[in-house]
């Protein structure tokens, strides 16, 4: 692969063209764009369409507005060779009919899971889906990452998505006002803000779902990447996945990433929580400064070089293992996507905040913003 991303360069070099276009003409040689007619379709009345993300730097981000779903992120190695890093599928119709319907999704009303369907706010009960089980998940049966945003394409870096969640929609009470930002920046950044207003007051929980493989998607486990977490505590789950309401230290656990550490080091010991999730599906109380943007995490795939870090403002960090994923889904290019080959960093406030007093709220009302920022930082190793 070296060989060849070098003689490719090696000729481009050797023509008139420009330092931009020889950089250009290298990386397209490498990357594999989808098809936008693919990604072209009426749902709902409401046009699906596929934009492109790019840097100076050659790092390509595709995003489709139907779930503000990231379908492709091509990342190099420390060689310059470009893998695809994130799950998903290559036409509209196969994340229309996948068995992962999450993929690269924004998520929302509320990301992760609500007991029981149900929550009280201002002295009043509020039903939801039971979508998981007995209990709520990332939304209902039509979460954010199943409607169409308006979408507008503010520059080659930038994609603005917005949607209004009417009162009342999958039980959530007002209308939500949503605005998200994809900015891929030169600094080689997916950066994604959130804002959010209500008519009402109502609870919110904003969040995205990329499944990430740094060797690229569907080559292989992720248990060999290396994970740090900037966190000295998590919520411990019952067996539903439901938090129990404690904040546990991670210090003698298969919990403990305050230094990096395989993912697959500990994932199969024998563990209570490990047990409940059939792996890591856990949430993470992230130590948090006062500055507006706090480093959350850090996982190096060896082999490729290829590094990510997270920041956010938000208190929570769900890491997840791809435990689910079993070999049943087929992927781009046709690959298969196979157990524990995905992992999800998920900036967010904790799952079932509304039922918990003790955890930070989850509530806005009439009059403020929500604003939540996510950052997947993207360098490579020597």
């Amino acid at each position: 692969m070296k060989k060849r991303f070098l003689l490719n360069l090696l000729f481009i070099l050797s023509t008139g063209l420009s330092s931009a276009q020889k950089l250009d003409s290298a990386i397209a040689q490498q990357i594999k764009f989808s098809n936008k007619n693919d990604f072209t379709k009426i749902i709902n009345e409401r046009q699906v369409t596929l934009f492109v993300l790019k840097n100076s730097s050659g790092i390509i981000a595709e995003i489709t507005n139907y779930g503000g779903k990231v379908v492709s992120l091509w990342i190099p190695d420390r060689l310059g060779n470009y893998e695809d890093v994130v799950l998903g599928h290559s036409s509209i119709d196969d994340y229309l009919t996948s068995k992962e319907k999450y993929f690269g999704a924004l998520i929302g009303r509320y990301g992760n899971r609500i007991a029981d369907g149900r929550f009280s706010l201002d002295g009043k009960e509020y039903y939801l889906a039971k979508n998981n089980g007995s209990n709520h998940l990332h939304g209902g049966n039509k979460g954010f990452d199943s409607v169409v945003w308006d979408a507008k394409q503010i520059d080659d870096q930038t994609l603005e998505l917005r949607y209004i969640s009417k009162n009342m929609e999958e039980g959530y009470p007002g209308n939500l006002s949503v605005k998200v930002m994809y900015q891929l920046t030169d600094a080689n950044e997916l950066k994604i803000e959130y804002w959010a207003t209500t008519d009402s007051p109502t609870v919110v929980n904003l969040t995205h779902h990329s499944f990430f493989n740094l060797k690229g998607a569907g080559n292989g486990t992720i248990n060999d990447h290396l994970l740090q977490i900037n966190a000295s505590f998590f919520t411990p789950v019952d067996k539903g996945l439901i938090p129990t309401g404690e904040i546990t230290t991670v210090e003698n656990t298969p919990f403990d990433f305050q230094k990096a550490t395989a993912i697959g080091a500990r994932v199969n010991n024998y563990n209570e929580q490990l047990r409940y999730g059939q792996g890591y599906d856990h949430n993470f109380v992230l130590n948090q400064s006062l500055k507006a943007l706090n480093y959350a995490a850090k996982v190096i795939e060896p082999v490729s070089g290829r590094v990510m870090e997270v920041y956010t403002n938000e208190p929570g960090l769900q890491f997840y293992g791809g435990n689910f994923l079993d070999g049943s889904v087929f992927g781009k290019q046709g690959k298969v996507y196979k157990y524990r080959s995905a992992f999800c960093l998920e900036t967010q406030h904790f799952p079932d905040s509304p039922n918990h007093p003790n955890f930070p709220t989850t509530q806005l009302k009439p009059g403020e913003e929500y604003y939540s920022i996510c950052i997947y930082k993207f360098l490579t190793t020597n």
